[in-house]
């Protein structure tokens, strides 16, 4: 960790003012995205346990309970991203972020105690002919930009792989052989799924995107002829996203048409799928399509008039399938049968908010992750037939995080146009003596990224020690976030970006207008697109707040098109605007070319390895204001990326923040000018 433009200060050192203090849990682990074994005898997930970087482990689940802890040896530094079990459980695949970067590696292991050989998959790009399915050695061709897990073929791991310039490959790799099948290239392609011979791939930018079936023969899978079918009739605007590609034949009835006539003219040959869609709906929600030699069809198989489907996960016998759903922030879980398609009861969750859902091949056995904001994420268990869900507690003592007391409370108010917002407020613990008066406590508005993202009554390593130190905050949506329906996370597109900026300010009206904060002790903080639309608050509404925190937030939109990673700058292309027919706006809304206006002081945090904002963003907007002679520092970590992942590094920051708040108590009245600088 670095304080790259003041040397001499820390924002997050002990300066000796006393004040309340800033607590944080240093003994309970964290565990996420679990993975099933097919047969349930085990599974494996992602361990925080504060030392490092999180870790992939495995466990042993029988009648007796769960077995001990063993550690999945990657040579490889960084977190883990994700890991999936092969189809027969033979195999654990591992996706790595070495650095914390976002050039991702995906390595396969086996799940014997025995044998820790390690072997990388999809490591560079194969001399084949990229328009044709084929085979070639994995050791040769060029180096990919970075690599995603998508899932298992059978025994074939799927991954997406992206080169430098932006083309996406969608490989089928052979863990043991190193064997690679190209499956599809295109820019801005993703591998969904892929089964016998069928293959679901998604299209398009952000908020645009569609699913395309690519079928070949069953009986040939290596061949060239291939059929590329469009899965949903054009519906500009909505997205579908995760999909799953059913098993069927001549010995599987169908499971989305059911009963005469359908089933009596089901053709054969078809394939079925289910995918999570907003296609003509306000809300995502579970749709089961055929596609077959004469057309395509679809049905709803499962929907809610005011809540959207998180995720879903299919069992491998098809009996069985498991669905979050998202109903105001807070998750909902819940079976559905086939090929009966009942829908079950939700069960209750000991938590908020539920996320990774993995199933065992029967369908008796979920895993999924479960945090509140008292709680961090745990993984747990769920018996489909019973209920029952039980909690993976290691050996160590899970307590409730820094602050047991967080009771965040949901609130609506309207935007200065109508348009409807909401957001989770966490009220500050006080530490005031009998004779203070009641002047509210600071309140820190904490911009979540995306800006398609949500905040929800989850985990937040960064709320609950800003509480026990006194400060509320206050986390909202503002339109463009996920969650509130289809046309709320288009509101800022392009053009609609004046209207989101103008949300933050709302926010901040509303906590004062509510008596949770004084007009001057507003302050403005938020991660990635948060960052950005802080920065975007001290520029564009300067008056409002008394100082702001930006984590790896664009400063300037043109360059963060010039320097982000190709695939990132294309997929954001219909978000913000294009850099080319777009550049007039990108500018315009860029915070760099409105720091004249600048009056609250700001401090900004990034990491070293971060290539999906770089680094320079930060960099040059502390430049710019401290040439204008304002008030502005760098707080930089060395072993991060856009996230930061490491605990020692989140209480850091944390600290960092809360005294940032401390040190500026109030917004002044009477800041002097800065002088007019045109920083293009």
């Amino acid at each position: 960790m670095t304080l790259a433009t003041d040397p001499d200060r820390d924002p997050g050192a002990d300066d000796g003012v006393r004040r309340a203090p800033v607590r944080f849990d240093e003994r309970s682990w964290h565990t996420y995205e679990p993975s099933v074994s097919p047969d349930g005898s085990a599974f494996a997930y992602i361990v925080d346990d504060g030392t490092g970087y999180p870790r992939a482990a495995q466990r042993s689940l029988s009648r007796d309970g769960v077995g001990e802890l063993r550690w999945v040896r990657i040579p490889a530094s960084g977190p883990v991203r994700k890991l999936v079990h092969s189809t027969d459980g033979r195999w654990l695949a591992v996706e790595i972020a070495p650095g914390g970067g976002e050039h991702h590696q995906v390595w396969v292991v086996t799940t014997s105690p025995d044998d820790d050989i390690a072997h990388r998959v999809g490591a560079v790009r194969t001399d084949s002919d990229p328009n044709r399915s084929s085979r070639a050695p994995s050791g040769t061709g060029r180096s990919f930009g970075t690599v995603s897990l998508v899932g298992w073929d059978t025994d074939w791991v799927l991954i997406t792989a992206t080169e430098p310039d932006g083309t996406a490959h969608a490989l089928r790799v052979h863990p043991g052989t190193g064997s690679v099948m190209t499956l599809d290239v295109r820019v801005g392609g993703a591998l969904i799924d892929s089964w016998k011979g069928a293959t679901l791939l998604r299209v398009g930018p952000r908020g645009y995107q569609d699913m395309l079936l690519i079928r070949r023969p069953i009986d040939d899978p290596d061949s060239d002829a291939a059929t590329m079918t469009p899965l949903l009739p054009n519906d500009p605007g909505s997205v579908t996203d995760a999909g799953y590609i059913l098993d069927q034949g001549y010995d599987h009835p169908s499971l989305v048409f059911l009963g005469p006539p359908q089933d009596h003219q089901r053709d054969l040959d078809s394939v079925q799928a289910l995918v999570i869609s907003d296609f003509d709906a306000k809300y995502p929600r579970l749709l089961g399509v055929e596609v077959g030699v004469e057309g395509k069809r679809f049905r709803v198989l499962a929907e809610r008039p005011d809540a959207g489907l998180d995720e879903f996960a299919v069992s491998n016998n098809q009996s069985t399938v498991a669905m979050l759903w998202n109903v105001r922030g807070r998750s909902e879980l819940q079976i559905l049968t086939l090929p009966d398609q009942t829908l079950h009861d939700p069960i209750p969750l000991p938590g908020e908010v539920g996320h990774h859902l993995s199933i065992s091949a029967a369908g008796t056995l979920v895993a999924l992750t479960v945090s509140s904001p008292q709680h961090s994420p745990l993984v747990h268990l769920v018996n489909t037939a019973t209920g029952e869900v039980t909690a993976v507690s290691d050996d160590v003592v899970i307590s409730g995080g820094p602050s047991t007391s967080l009771r965040p409370e949901r609130v609506e108010f309207s935007a200065r146009d109508g348009m409807p917002l909401s957001g989770w407020l966490y009220r500050a613990n006080r530490h005031r003596s009998p004779d203070e008066d009641e002047t509210p406590p600071p309140c820190l508005i904490y911009f979540h990224g995306g800006p398609e993202g949500e905040t929800r009554p989850d985990y937040q390593f960064l709320f609950g020690p800003l509480v026990d130190a006194g400060i509320t905050v206050f986390a909202p949506n503002v339109r463009g976030s996920s969650g509130s329906g289809r046309l709320f996370s288009h509101a800022d597109d392009r053009y609609g970006r004046y209207a989101g900026i103008d949300d933050a300010a709302d926010c901040a009206q509303f906590v004062c207008d509510n008596n949770i904060a004084s007009p001057d002790s507003v302050y403005c903080g938020g991660r990635s697109y948060g960052g950005y639309l802080t920065l975007a608050c001290l520029t564009f509404h300067p008056e409002v707040f008394a100082a702001g925190i930006a984590i790896c937030g664009m400063s300037d939109l043109e360059s963060f098109f010039r320097n982000t990673e190709p695939w990132i700058a294309v997929a954001a292309y219909t978000k913000y605007g294009h850099p080319e027919s777009d550049r007039e706006l990108l500018a315009d809304l860029s915070p760099i070319h409105r720091i004249s206006e600048v009056r609250a002081p700001l401090l900004v945090i990034h990491g070293a390895h971060d290539t999906n904002v770089p680094v320079s963003e930060s960099q040059q907007i502390v430049n710019e204001l401290r040439a204008l002679g304002a008030t502005a520092e760098m707080l930089m970590f060395d072993d991060e990326g856009h996230e930061i992942v490491k605990r020692a590094n989140q209480q850091r920051l944390t600290a960092a923040v809360a005294d940032w708040i401390r040190r500026h108590p109030s917004r002044s009245v009477a800041h002097p000018a800065l002088p007019v600088r045109w920083s293009r």
